[in-house]
């Protein structure tokens, strides 16, 4: 991990799941409330193309957008079941009870509504992926 500059590994495949930790980490404790979804940090590897992760809007237009971000740590899912459709995609449109993602946080899967209206633009989190508190996971337009 120290030779490839990676700070976390996180692997799973059926019921299995291993997930390796290099140095200290501070973890934010939130309490299991209404979902506010969150994003992957810059250090995270970006998915390969074709993946869930839409492309970046210019950072010029980024200001008039709204954020779901994560109401707790946990691993993000982004469908239902392994054979299920994503709950949400970019171009999708969102109320406040869509539900878009599912975050596991202690062996709860919990469901995370959008609490907005508007448009998905972009997703910024990997299916599968570790998520911290108060990451931003999609980008609305709400227009």
């Amino acid at each position: 991990m120290k030779r490839f500059d990676l700070s976390e590994v996180d692997l799973s495949e059926g019921d299995q799941r291993i997930r390796l930790r290099r140095g200290a980490r501070l973890v934010a404790a939130a309490p299991l409330a209404a979902p506010v979804p969150m994003a992957a940090p810059a250090s995270y590897p970006q998915p390969a193309a074709g993946g869930p992760t839409a492309a970046p809007a210019p950072a010029a237009d980024t200001k008039k957008y709204l954020e779901i971000k994560s109401p707790m740590v946990g691993t993000y899912y982004a469908k239902p079941a392994p054979d299920k459709d994503d709950y949400v995609k970019v171009g999708s449109k969102v109320t406040k009870d869509t539900v878009v993602c599912k975050v596991e946080a202690m062996k709860i899967f919990n469901d995370l509504t959008a609490g907005l209206n508007g448009t998905i633009v972009e997703v910024l989190v990997q299916n599968g992926g570790a998520v911290e508190y108060d990451q931003v996971l999609f980008r609305v337009d709400p227009s």
